[in-house]
């Protein structure tokens, strides 16, 4: 099943069915304490999904702070709008978008940047996030949290099927870039090496 179609099927009960609660959410987490916010101020969520970072930014930007989110499925944004007008969040705004495809002056210039499980989704990843660095403020943080194969025979199995299923490519890799753009990298790798989180600072 090809992304978009797959993500357009399952838009409605994606906090069911992504094992966001028993896998995903601690390393979302650990990446959004890393980004040292402040209220009240602009978060860019690349590849925004169906919104599951924006409580835990919020909870931190509090009810002035604003996150733009940027995907390219309209069932996720659709999703994602829903989440922020059920909380009050009116700042936040969404945007259909491919962001392999986005240039630095397509957004809005940012405190802080996340792009969660969204690079390796993308075939040509590089740009979208060179130009998710270019958006952010000098001093600010920018988080990476994307999929790669577990160590260990039955995790190994287990990563390679989560990343079928979801659509990621578990060679891209794309942390690695992060930690060549930016400085003050923090870093963690998480079940057993299938999440990896890097949160660095743009110079």
């Amino acid at each position: 099943m090809a992304r978009s179609a797959r993500y357009r099927a399952v838009a409605g009960v994606y906090d069911l069915v992504s094992l966001e609660g028993p896998v995903y959410r601690r390393p979302r987490l650990a990446a959004i304490r890393a980004l040292r916010l402040s209220l009240g101020q602009q978060v860019l969520d690349l590849g925004c999904g169906n919104g599951l970072s924006l409580a835990p930014l919020h909870d931190l930007l509090g009810p002035d702070g604003t996150v733009t989110g940027v995907d390219a499925s309209p069932q996720m944004l659709a999703a994602a709008r829903r989440r922020a007008d059920r909380q009050g969040w009116s700042r936040d705004e969404f945007f259909q978008a491919d962001a392999s495809g986005l240039v630095p002056r397509d957004l809005p210039r940012v405190d802080a940047a996340v792009a969660m499980y969204a690079l390796s989704l993308m075939g040509d990843w590089e740009p979208a996030l060179d130009s998710a660095l270019a958006a952010v403020r000098p001093g600010g943080r920018v988080a990476v949290v994307d999929l790669t194969l577990a160590a260990g025979p039955v995790a190994r199995i287990a990563s390679r099927a989560a990343c079928h299923l979801g659509g990621s490519d578990p060679s891209a890799r794309p942390w690695m870039r992060l930690e060549e753009r930016t400085t003050e990298v923090s870093a963690w790798s998480m079940r057993a090496g299938h999440v990896q989180v890097r949160v660095g600072t743009v110079s």
